[in-house]
């Protein structure tokens, strides 16, 4: 028999449903019955999701023109319409949100209603849709967020980042550094849109290093089906050893054989490396809203467990300077590595599904605080 039902809301995108979807299995398991309200990009990543699934109206604002704008409210205050109908048919105990604009009408619905609300944000800077909500919601759970003094630090609790089973199961393998005679993995990556600078600058650095460090690297590398050609080819004139591919199903065992990872510095991407434990060269995208991945970066490079660089700082003769003096350096990549580990939050979505369950039963944020820390 159900607990009941819990309602969560998502932008139709990886990084807003994959967290959601972890925490879906966490409460299912539990007992609860739980659904969906997102749009229509749901269709690519939905079969995985443990419950039903509600496609609703929504609307960005980042429009100048009032048409547009009167547009994308008239949108919005439909989803908030067909929100509150589905609140009403199925009366779910909370509704949590994810971030995107499709969580603003299933969110703003719930707090007209007086259902129990919370928001979860990955990044370490709250994105435009959890800032909007943030006032109004009864908790935050945060990837990277701090608990602090401020309006919204009072509300959050610090749970991480939900990551993939698939993670978890690559946090097992521990880290073992490479020795002078041994392979150096190296694994690159930049996601769909930071790849092509990664394309451009790292063959170029590789070339630069000293031979017998080529030799040791095997190298991994994320590149746009564009430039997979290429980057290959500079590769095997270089005699490196090299896989390079637009996608990698198995990106996480990928990480955890890696002895450096270089990559860009998404939530999804920071949290993963910090569950495995790995050292890395973070590299955040420089036209990311908010800056959002610089903050992400920030967090781990705190913990001891990064470095940060930013790309105009990066010639290729900079990033041999580092992969080169990283792979002469088998005693601070080990430190690194454990501090990243100490940083990682793998029971991130049990902490979330234990957050939203208090949250239900309508005990405050300091009430959960004061449970967890006894």
């Amino acid at each position: 028999m159900s607990r009941g039902v819990i309602l969560l809301a998502a932008g139709g995108t990886g990084g807003h449903l994959f967290p959601a979807e972890a925490l879906a299995h966490e409460l299912s398991e539990r007992g609860w019955t739980v659904h969906l309200a997102t749009d229509h990009r749901v269709e690519r990543f939905s079969s995985h999701f443990p419950g039903a699934v509600h496609p609703i109206q929504s609307a960005t604002l980042g429009s100048k023109n009032p048409v547009a704008v009167l547009g994308a409210f008239w949108k919005i205050w439909r989803g908030v319409r067909q929100a509150s109908g589905i609140i009403a048919r199925f009366k779910p105990e909370v509704v949590v949100g994810f971030g995107g604009y499709p969580t603003l009408p299933p969110l703003y619905a719930a707090t007209r209603r007086k259902v129990p609300t919370l928001i979860h944000e990955q990044n370490a800077v709250m994105g435009r849709a959890n800032r909007a909500l943030a006032a109004r919601v009864d908790a935050i759970a945060g990837g990277f967020l701090p608990e602090d003094e401020s309006a919204a630090g009072t509300k959050t609790v610090t749970t991480g980042n939900p990551v993939r089973p698939q993670v978890l199961e690559a946090a097992k393998t521990p880290y073992a550094a490479s020795a002078e005679d041994q392979p150096f993995r190296l694994l690159v990556f930049g996601g769909s849109q930071g790849a092509q600078f990664f394309s451009d600058a790292v063959p170029a650095a590789i070339a630069l290093l000293t031979e017998p460090q080529r030799k040791r690297l095997v190298i991994t590398q994320q590149a746009r089906a564009e430039d997979v050609a290429r980057v290959k080819s500079a590769y095997a004139a270089l005699g490196v050893d090299a896989q390079v591919l637009p996608f990698f199903t198995d990106m996480a065992a990928r990480m955890a054989a890696a002895h450096l990872v270089m990559s860009r510095s998404g939530a999804s991407t920071v949290s993963e490396i910090a569950v495995i434990g790995r050292p890395a060269l973070l590299v955040p995208y420089p036209h990311a809203l908010d800056h959002d991945q610089a903050a992400n970066a920030a967090a781990l490079a705190g913990a001891g467990g990064a470095e940060v660089h930013p790309q105009s700082t990066l010639s290729p003769e900079r990033i041999a300077a580092l992969i080169g003096g990283l792979t002469d350096d088998p005693d601070r990549l080990t430190a690194m590595a454990a501090a990243a580990r100490s940083a990682g939050k793998p029971d991130a979505a049990r902490l979330l599904a234990d957050l939203t369950e208090a949250i239900a039963s309508r005990k405050t944020v300091s009430d959960f605080r004061k449970e967890t820390h006894a």
